[in-house]
């Protein structure tokens, strides 16, 4: 038997693989942005899609993800908070400069 005739099941096995990951994180990713836009029905419905094949193609993942699901729970938390405090800060300042602006151009072009 060639090297090639023995390489490729491995090679075929190695795609269906890659494959599946794809599968799994793209869902479970897809998820989390419907998730965070709003689409809260949706975006459970990749992310359970996600987990249910991770949990089925990879249980020894999926029970490590479980076991972690409180740490990375506050870790997300943690994360849209600081997201959220540096967007308030952002519209404050937005808000901060529109208004000078515009007393400029008033003060410019009078009234």
């Amino acid at each position: 038997m060639s090297v090639a005739a023995r390489a490729a099941p491995l090679f075929a096995e190695v795609i269906k693989q890659n494959r599946k990951n794809t599968i799994v994180f793209a869902s479970i990713g897809a998820g989390a942005v419907l998730i965070l836009t709003g689409r809260r029905g949706m975006g459970m419905g990749f992310a359970a899609a996600g987990l249910t094949i991770l949990a089925s193609e990879y249980p020894e993942k999926f029970e490590a993800v479980w076991e972690n699901a409180p740490d990375y729970l506050q870790k997300g938390l943690q994360i849209f908070g600081t997201l959220q405090k540096l967007g308030e800060g952002f519209v404050e300042e937005a808000e901060r400069r529109g208004a000078s602006t515009w007393r400029d151009m008033r003060a410019q072009y009078g009234d």
